[in-house]
């Protein structure tokens, strides 16, 4: 992928994160930021990893498994107490490691040909949902291959991304401590984590009976349910408090994009054309380069055009994607004829 394919993927990684900070799932929104970073290191995804960071309650590991009250009961008893051996099946071992270390591309990983359909996808998938769930397969590297089949499912479903995927079919695996997982990702993983999916597809309570699963955030305790609000109230919060810490060091804007009685009076870039806005005493008091300016002005506005048209395209995406796999044929022709007025006009720039 190109730097500026990353930049764009790094963009995309930003306002996913964003969406999931605003509806408090802060785990995913720090998930998409480190892989933003990953991607194309901005101080923008640097800022939004701290507070969202700052705003993970203390003691919350992403990773760990959520624990039932007789876990708790479990950590009490003295040391020289083992914990339940959890038992698995040969069968349920050979599935794990076949996905893990065997397979070279997600279309292995499904058991499915490269001319397989979507619906085989889907039919695929289901089977070994079923099969690999941490709840039902306690083998060890479970949880891995539940991902793994997540991921597989969730590029493969996606048109877009199968497309880019079998483009990148020939080329050389890049040889880190993770190779075997980059060999057959080729940079490409779902939007979706595995237990979204998994939820997409089965629901919420496929295993409810099952115990606890390693992908959910664990429930507080009923003593705790007093911090709840704290808790809720700590992003806002912080975000409050960086604004008015910012206050402090950056002046105030020389222009504005959209008008306002502050910013009456309209200007146009000599170059693209693009509109901003004024004060009333611009003419007189302003003192800098205004070619400079309106470079910036242009760079804002295409940057914020990006952002719209990647806002639209993801809507849109999500449109089809609850169409393709709800068989909703109309609603997945509506979803392909949606107008995206920013994405057309930051093709117009473009040009």
């Amino acid at each position: 992928m190109t730097i500026e394919g990353n930049k764009d993927e790094a963009e995309r990684c930003i306002e996913i994160a964003q969406s999931a900070f605003t509806a408090g799932n802060y785990e995913k929104a720090e998930r998409f930021l480190v892989k933003a970073e990953r991607l194309y290191p901005t101080a923008r995804a640097k800022d939004l990893l701290t507070v969202v960071r700052a705003a993970i309650p203390t003691g919350t590991s992403k990773r760990t498994p959520p624990s039932s009250p007789s876990d708790d009961v479990r950590r009490r008893k003295p040391a020289a107490h083992q914990p339940e051996k959890r038992e698995y099946t040969a069968d349920q071992l050979d599935a794990v490691k076949r996905i893990n270390t065997k397979c070279k591309d997600y279309y292995e990983i499904l058991s499915v040909t490269k001319e397989a359909t979507d619906s085989d996808i889907k039919k695929a998938y289901k089977k070994l949902a079923l099969q690999l769930h941490p709840d039902k397969n306690h083998a060890p590297g479970a949880a891995e291959a539940f991902k793994a089949i997540g991921n597989a499912a969730g590029v493969l479903t996606d048109p877009e991304k199968r497309k880019q995927y079998d483009l990148r079919a020939d080329e050389a695996p890049v040889h880190t401590q993770h190779t075997h997982h980059q060999y057959y990702a080729r940079g490409f993983e779902s939007d979706l984590t595995a237990e979204e999916l998994f939820n997409m597809f089965f629901g919420h309570t496929a295993f409810s009976a099952g115990g606890p699963t390693v992908y959910r955030r664990r429930r507080e305790p009923e003593q705790r349910e007093n911090h709840g609000g704290i808790v809720q109230l700590l992003p806002i919060v912080v975000l409050v408090l960086l604004s008015m810490m910012s206050g402090f060091f950056i002046s105030e804007p020389v222009y504005s994009l959209t008008p306002s009685s502050k910013y009456p009076v309209p200007r146009e870039t000599v170059n693209l054309k693009v509109p901003y806005y004024v004060k009333d005493n611009f003419h007189t008091d302003y003192q800098g380069s205004l070619r400079r300016l309106e470079m910036a002005i242009e760079e804002e506005y295409i940057v914020n055009l990006r952002h719209a048209c990647q806002r639209e395209r993801n809507y849109r995406d999500s449109l089809a994607w609850k169409a393709r796999n709800f068989g909703d044929s109309g609603q997945y022709a509506e979803a392909q004829r949606m107008r995206m007025p920013s994405c057309e006009k930051l093709n117009k720039y473009q040009r």
